[in-house]
């Protein structure tokens, strides 16, 4: 049982009643954690269950994560996590690299104690959890290090733009991660970052973010993918003449 349904269970359990909201901070977060892949459906009835909660509150919850850009929902269909496209993910990535760079250089210089405290926390806890193997951990302070950019960031337009797109880039990434790669550490990335934003180096920043943001979408499989049909199954009729 993943952390997630702990949580879910203890709470329910608990007698704290759960809300749409909490469906979806729940969901998102196990997205975010790549412990939901993308194409994982998500039946109504079985989150009910999960949730304790009536259908209604789950339908709420899945259309406030399908116009989150979380889950994809059509008539008549379960919903499922989103399955990005390749030409979507390169423009997840062309759109992140803009977006967090200018955050990054608008806040070089700008950070107080308590920020750069912050900071430096997380990225000693992901190089502490991958030192350790635990790579749940280790997406979980890398992911809060961006977060906390966003959340920081000057321009709240361009924050909530990169929230979005940390979410959209972790979908990507646990649907095109290479199968043979435990894990999609960069090891001195953030650390460069941070000694830029503390130097007050905008543009040494913006090249940091860059390049971690390359050198993750070069941890993908991004090459073009055969589809899955089994021609035997929809051509081959034994039996029949020329068979």
């Amino acid at each position: 049982m993943h952390e997630w349904q702990e949580e879910v269970l203890a709470e329910v359990g608990a007698g704290r009643r759960i809300s749409d909201r909490d469906i979806v901070d729940k969901v998102r977060r196990a997205v975010l954690m790549q412990r939901l892949p993308p194409g994982t459906r998500l039946p109504e009835v079985t989150l009910g269950e999960v949730f304790g909660v009536s259908r209604s509150v789950v339908r709420k919850a899945l259309t406030r994560l399908a116009s989150e850009q979380v889950v994809d929902q059509r008539p008549n269909q379960v919903a499922r996590v989103r399955a990005p496209s390749i030409e979507e993910t390169r423009e997840t990535f062309a759109a992140r690299r803009l977006v967090e760079g200018e955050v990054a250089a608008l806040l070089a210089g700008r950070l107080d104690a308590a920020a750069r405290a912050r900071l430096a926390a997380e990225a000693r806890a992901e190089i502490e959890a991958h030192g350790r193997g635990d790579e749940p951990a280790r997406i979980e302070h890398s992911l809060a290090i961006h977060h906390l950019l966003a959340e920081l960031s000057p321009n709240r337009v361009l924050g909530t733009l990169l929230t979005d797109l940390i979410l959209r880039t972790s979908i990507v990434i646990a649907l095109y991660k290479r199968p043979n790669l435990a894990s999609c550490f960069l090891e001195g990335d953030h650390t460069a970052l941070l000694a830029a934003l503390e130097a007050g180096e905008a543009e040494a920043a913006r090249r940091a973010i860059l390049r971690h943001l390359e050198s993750l979408e070069g941890l993908l499989d991004l090459s073009p993918r055969e589809s899955r049909i089994d021609l035997m199954a929809i051509l081959g009729q034994a039996g029949e003449p020329g068979s």
